[in-house]
């Protein structure tokens, strides 16, 4: 049911802002186990609690926002990992690439030594660093080799690596692509499962703090209204 609950929340998520985001403040995981504690916990309290201006839609809410953060959460575990593989496999690739890259600018230096037109080209693509760089510098090697195939086959080079370079520019560039997307911090699933956080957490915290109010003096039922997982911590 989480996809669903999160469908019949999307417009609701979508609308929390930046600012009213929260960050969350332990693992998810548990935060939803804790969220379904309260759930079963405050069965008995409803009246109590509705009578000091807690709506009944709040405890309505309980585990359908659960619902929907699990599924948000979900996602962006999902994407984040994808990403992530998408890292491994570039640092395994790029020293691959690099040494391609250094090859090719090592032949053709030679095979262009009587062309200064061609050497000023290859100066150029030597010139940037960086990995974007590396990735286009492959693909712009790839081209001046193949308009230039003669002077390679001069001095018995290996035409087959510049289609490998085009290849292999074309590869890294989408796993840069992936790479850098996990550098966002602001990536549009780990918002999305903030602000499903901030609606679940927002329903959470009004039935705690309403729960403390009444509870206050009763201990037996106001430890069900405090976050185990916080007070592990601050003990």
């Amino acid at each position: 049911m989480s996809k669903e609950h999160f469908d019949a929340l999307a417009a609701e998520i979508e609308a929390i802002t930046v600012a009213e985001t929260k960050q969350p403040n332990m693992p998810i995981d548990r935060f939803l186990q804790e969220a379904a504690n309260l759930d079963v916990w405050s069965k008995g309290d409803v009246a109590t609690l509705i009578n000091i201006g807690v709506a009944q839609a709040t405890f309505d809410a309980l585990p359908i926002r659960a619902g929907a953060l699990r599924y948000a959460q979900s996602a962006w575990m999902k994407d984040r990992y994808s990403k992530e593989e998408a890292r491994q496999e570039w640092d395994t690739q790029s020293p691959v690439a690099l040494e391609l890259k250094n090859e090719l600018e090592h032949a053709f230096r030679f095979a262009f030594r009587h062309r200064p037109d061609l050497l000023n080209k290859v100066k150029a693509i030597e010139a940037g660093t960086g990995n974007e760089d590396m990735v286009q510098d492959l693909s712009d090697l790839s081209v001046l080799g193949k308009a230039n195939l003669p002077l390679l086959t001069a001095i018995a080079f290996d035409a087959t690596k510049l289609d490998t370079a085009e290849t292999m520019s074309s590869d890294m560039s989408a796993l840069l692509a992936a790479m850098n997307g996990e550098r966002a911090e602001n990536n549009s699933a780990k918002t999305t499962r903030d602000k499903a956080f901030t609606l679940l957490k927002n329903a959470v915290d009004e039935i705690r703090e309403a729960g403390k109010y009444v509870f206050w003096k009763d201990p037996d039922r106001l430890k069900g209204y405090y976050s185990q997982y916080r007070k592990q911590w601050a003990s």
